[in-house]
């Protein structure tokens, strides 16, 4: 690894703990600004922060583990960054995400519980297969990563279809002044998380991508998919509090 490579991935890292420790503490305590109805929504943003926090601490830990840099020399120290984190993590924060906008839109009970349903079933396969290909990144294994991509694909399109055909219409019966908000937070959830899967690409389109473009992008992913979408879920919470919808 070369410094600027090590130098990279170690802001990265920070930048992601400062995010989601700062977003914690911020979903937590504007609790009490929206009203009762999305006080859930705004609960799963925090510990969906929270989990990402302790995560990228273990991330964090383990890289610093791995690599000593005396006198900007880099020595591997025989351990390695464990990637394990990062999906033990997205097992729960990618649920928690889709019903975050589930529950900001405020569908009927039966709805909700279907649709949350369906789409934590489709999530959890989805990173489940993800992770059973991470690891395989050497020249005689990327056709098998390339197989577990598909596999995942399977539900990933499951859960787009769901965010751009299944909730159009309850999106088109929000208010107004909220519309374009709750589209707009659907839209960055989509966007952000195709990032995911062009990742996990890199390896096979490009052999000689280093895990450190696969943890960059990943993280920039998270910060989008997690923080900034959380953002968005306190903004619509909030302003449909103030009318009362």
């Amino acid at each position: 690894m070369q410094l600027t490579d090590y130098n990279l991935l170690y802001n990265t890292l920070s930048f992601a703990i400062a995010t989601f420790g700062a977003s914690t503490v911020f979903f937590f305590c504007q609790r009490s600004q929206v009203a009762p109805a999305y006080k859930t929504a705004l609960t799963l943003a925090g510990l969906v922060c929270l989990i990402a926090l302790y995560h990228y601490l273990r991330i964090f830990e383990s890289f610093n583990e791995a690599y000593i840099v005396i006198n900007g020399v880099i020595t591997e120290t025989g351990g390695q960054l464990n990637v394990s984190y990062r999906y033990v993590g997205w097992l729960l924060t990618v649920p928690l995400l889709l019903l975050e906008l589930v529950l900001v839109i405020r569908l009927t009970r039966e709805e909700t519980f279907s649709l949350g349903a369906k789409l934590t079933i489709a999530a959890i396969i989805m990173v489940l297969l993800g992770y059973s290909g991470e690891g395989l990144v050497d020249a005689d294994q990327l056709q098998e990563r390339w197989i577990y991509w598909s596999l995942a694909m399977f539900p990933f399109l499951f859960i787009l279809y769901n965010l751009i055909i299944k909730l159009k219409n309850p999106i088109s019966k929000q208010p107004k002044n909220v519309q374009s908000l709750v589209s707009n937070a659907r839209w960055l959830l989509i966007v952000s998380w195709t990032i995911y899967p062009v990742v996990y690409l890199l390896p096979i389109f490009d052999p000689s991508a280093s895990y450190v473009s696969l943890q960059v992008g990943y993280t920039v992913a998270d910060i989008l998919s997690i923080a900034s979408f959380g953002i968005m879920i306190y903004l619509i919470a909030q302003r449909k509090s103030d009318i009362g919808a």
